[in-house]
């Protein structure tokens, strides 16, 4: 099977947040009583017209540019017919021939290499309902119709990706792009998220190979293993002789396998037409240019220049990225240059997210400012205290606005560099603790990391570590 490639691709569907449906005026919202924000529009009852939201073209618009995709001037909504029990009106409205953005791409760090992959379309539409299932032994199914006309955006790839983790890492993309741009809150246990799979395997530079799709994938690990029982499933067939044959299956995660739901499915099947009800709509240059100066610099961005411009490790970088206030802390921090970009995250992956947890707080609650973290960070680099005081300092700043000056004071925590000082420290130390005095002129040098600790409790933490240490090997060398 070496010579065989797996081609993956991805269809995700985000809900939007916006305060009403795509259609009418009926309430977007998550958990409410079922069926109590429907009507006539919603339920597809006749004589009921529906109109589109303006903010549902402005938030795919926005989510199209930071995909860099070309946004259609001119675009229509098509009816995508089928007949399920969860569509009322055996027909969803969606997007077919003149789709919203078309041909953009994203770039995301994956096994340390930006890779690429590029969208085919983003288009917006309207959910269906939601079958409810019995679970007290009633063979009954039941139909939550507060779902349907909750606006989506459906963001379909290019088959560009190869393996699990690359399809993982490329959603996870996604996801933290829509959570800058505001415009869903990325909620996969309420299916804010959720996507198709679509997997093949073809003869490396041969054409692709027939596909089969997976539903029901309603979070990461689940894409991951799907993936790969796909990969297996489908290469087992080949290397047995057989033909994939083009499916739509539905994936169980609890058994961790998928079942046949449907074959040979293609987009003829759904009828498309235009919809006749809404006329084709127009998103002016104007406005395109007005909501490209409201998209920030997003997190893909962000974690490919902390990595490769920065020196940041991967994780560390993923980590600040993915919060917009840490970020954008951590941006004016660098940008500063006061000190190294790895200084500023040591403190902030350290001590600043340390605080943050236990606190049970964001980081927007605190009180640091980027003057006083560098003023702490000038304070120990002219030796004014130590990395164990600073600590101390740091704790203040995030809690109050006195300046590093005043913290040091008010505390006592100014370094002891007093050379008299410190041998008498190295003194009093050396007498009280002969054994280890004997271990290090006996060979075992971990001795003088204890003796240097021992310096540090007596100067409660005052004394410069590192001419104590030089202090100590002085008399140790006698």
């Amino acid at each position: 099977m070496s010579d065989y490639e797996t081609v993956i691709g991805l269809e995700t569907h985000a809900e939007l947040n916006t305060k009403t449906k795509i259609f009418c005026g009926c309430k977007n919202e998550f958990g409410s009583e079922a069926n109590s924000n429907v009507c006539p529009v919603c339920l597809g009852l006749p004589g009921a017209l529906p109109v589109l939201n303006e903010k549902v073209v402005e938030y795919a618009v926005k989510m199209g540019l930071a995909l860099n995709c070309t946004i259609n001037s001119v675009s229509a909504l098509a009816r995508k017919n089928y007949f399920y029990p969860d569509l009322p009106k055996a027909y969803q409205i969606s997007q077919s021939y003149l789709p919203l953005c078309v041909n953009g791409y994203v770039e995301f760090l994956y096994n340390g290499s930006i890779s690429r992959v590029r969208i085919n379309r983003i288009h917006i539409e309207e959910d269906a309902g939601k079958l409810v299932h019995s679970e007290n032994g009633e063979d009954k199914t039941y139909i939550d119709f507060n779902r349907c006309g909750v606006p989506l955006i459906e963001i379909v790839s290019e088959p560009d990706i190869h393996s699990s983790g690359e399809a993982v890492a490329y959603l996870k993309t996604l996801k933290s792009i829509l959570r800058y741009l505001d415009i869903c809150d990325c909620k996969m246990q309420e299916g804010s998220i959720r996507c198709d799979v679509n997997v093949s395997h073809n003869r490396k530079g041969g054409p692709l190979g027939t596909r089969c799709e997976m539903k029901n994938v309603n979070s990461f690990s689940a894409v991951g293993r799907a993936i790969e029982f796909e990969i297996k499933r489908q290469k087992q067939l080949l290397a047995d002789g057989s033909s994939i044959v083009q499916q739509t299956r539905r994936w169980d995660d609890i058994m961790g396998r998928s079942f046949v739901m449907r074959t040979k499915e293609n987009a003829d099947d759904y009828r498309y037409f235009q919809e006749p009800d809404i006329p084709p709509f127009e998103v002016s240059k104007q406005k395109i240019e007005e909501l490209s100066a409201l998209i920030p610099q997003l997190p893909n961005i962000k974690i490919i220049r902390y990595v490769t411009e920065l020196g940041i490790s991967v994780k560390d970088a993923e980590f600040i990225a993915d919060n917009i206030e840490l970020s954008a802390f951590f941006d004016e921090c660098v940008v500063s240059a006061r000190h190294r970009p790895k200084s500023y995250c040591d403190w902030i992956m350290g001590e600043l997210v340390k605080y943050l947890n236990s606190h049970s707080i964001s980081f927007g609650q605190t009180r640091l400012t980027v003057g006083g973290l560098n003023d702490m960070l000038d304070a120990i680099a002219n030796g004014i205290i130590s990395n164990s005081a600073a600590k101390k300092v740091f704790e203040v700043l995030l809690e109050d606005q006195k300046s590093v000056d005043e913290i040091i004071n008010e505390l006592g925590l100014a370094q002891l560099n007093d050379i008299s000082q410190l041998e008498v420290i190295a003194e009093q130390v050396l007498s009280s603790n002969e054994k280890s005095v004997q271990d290090y002129k006996s060979g075992k040098t971990n001795a003088l990391g204890y003796l240097v600790g021992q310096c540090m409790k007596v100067s409660n933490g005052k004394a410069d570590p590192v001419r104590m240490k030089e202090i100590l090997l002085s008399y140790l060398m006698l």
